[in-house]
């Protein structure tokens, strides 16, 4: 039957020596800046920087050198995250392209794909956003229905992503359209396009403000959207093996437990200007867990270096992860008895009111905890 592969490892010097010059740079980066600032890092777009930290040759680590990269391994580039996520620094300008676009299109694309996109990726210049979700699919992917319909040359596309995050700022976006419709076998017939956001006519994107009044979700239509041949990413009819691929890239990372570190960060300043048992033990109980989510994040690290398919540790990870960092506002509320605020109040408050806002999110982004609980079920053999 099967089972989980999660296994204890230590990073290798190289790593840890890594960390140190990771560390440095950040603070010379950062000095100064606030609890409030650090915490929006996963959703803090600023390409200067993203720019800087190709320059360091952080960014590609693991992709291979005839394109930019460095060849570095997985557990290096494993500290650099956690170390970016941990400072708070504005990473989502290159991050999506870190993360899955760049191995995407390494995996996928024609040379001339590679030789185009992925030297941009490294250096820090290439934004992506994913073209995924659509309206009234809910969780159900492979329900796609904007078209991509043959036409000499390329593909005339119509239809409508939702939830396209950063879609307003990116340059490319990688979608997945359905190319031919297989009747009662709706994973079929789905192709995955490189979408050039800037120079394709026919694409309007339409800004989606979140509950909290921010905007970084976007809806992306295509209305007779011409997409050259040389851009489809795989064969046609392919999409659906591919986007399952792309997805393990998004749901293992130091992301998945990081999230909400500001807060625990301040939670733990705050208890220790007058510590208690009660204090003691929750704030124990908060490392132990992002402990054992580290090594878990760890152990899919060690098997992607190895070269093997992580995705059921990929999907417990996610799942148990976002659980996690959902758990710390309603923590931090039950012990300190302290209302979250937004423009006002402490730092330990401002950044209590920004996590309780995005909180929600956690468990949707890369998949809602259903399909996941599916994904790990059809992997132990239970379903």
């Amino acid at each position: 039957m099967p089972t989980f592969h999660f296994t204890l490892r230590d990073l290798p010097p190289e790593a840890e020596a890594l960390r140190e010059e990771v560390r440095d740079f950040l603070r010379e980066q950062f000095r100064g800046a606030n609890p409030v600032t650090r915490a929006r890092s996963w959703g803090g777009f600023d390409r200067e920087f993203s720019k800087r930290v190709g320059a360091r040759g952080w960014i590609g680590m693991t992709y291979p050198k005839q394109y930019g990269g460095h060849e570095r391994t997985f557990l290096e580039r494993y500290v650099v995250l956690e170390e970016m996520l941990a400072a708070g620094a504005p990473v989502s300008a290159h991050w999506v392209a870190d993360r899955q676009s760049g191995p995407t299109v390494l995996r996928f694309g024609t040379e001339a794909q590679k030789q185009k996109i992925v030297p941009g990726i490294v250096r820090g210049e290439l934004a992506f956003a994913i073209g995924m979700s659509e309206p009234d699919s809910g969780s159900d992917l492979a329900s796609v229905r904007t078209r991509a319909t043959k036409v000499d040359g390329g593909y005339l596309v119509n239809g409508t992503k939702v939830w396209t995050s950063n879609a307003h700022l990116s340059d490319y976006l990688i979608a997945l359209f359905r190319t031919q419709v297989v009747p009662d076998r709706k994973h079929e017939g789905l192709t995955q396009f490189l979408v050039d956001l800037r120079a394709t006519k026919g694409i309007t994107i339409r800004p989606i403000i979140d509950l909290a009044g921010h905007h970084h979700f976007n809806e992306v239509n295509f209305t007779d959207a011409f997409i050259p041949d040389d851009f489809r990413l795989g064969n046609e009819g392919d999409g659906w093996k591919q986007v399952t691929t792309e997805l393990a890239f998004e749901r293992s990372g130091p992301e998945r437990y990081l999230s909400s570190i500001a807060l625990v960060k301040e939670l733990v300043r705050e208890v220790s200007a007058r510590p208690d048992d009660r204090g003691a033990e929750a704030v124990g109980r908060l490392v132990a867990s992002m402990t054992t989510l580290r090594q878990m994040s760890l152990s899919v690290a060690g098997m992607l270096q190895h070269g093997e398919n992580p995705n059921l540790e990929a999907a417990t990870v996610k799942d148990v992860g976002t659980t996690f960092e959902q758990s710390v506002p309603e923590l931090v509320h039950a012990l300190l008895d302290l209302e979250p605020t937004l423009d006002t109040g402490s730092q330990l408050q401002q950044v209590h009111g920004y996590i309780t806002q995005v909180a929600p999110s956690f468990s949707l982004r890369g998949g809602t905890r259903e399909v996941l609980r599916g994904i790990i079920a059809r992997g132990l053999g239970l379903r």
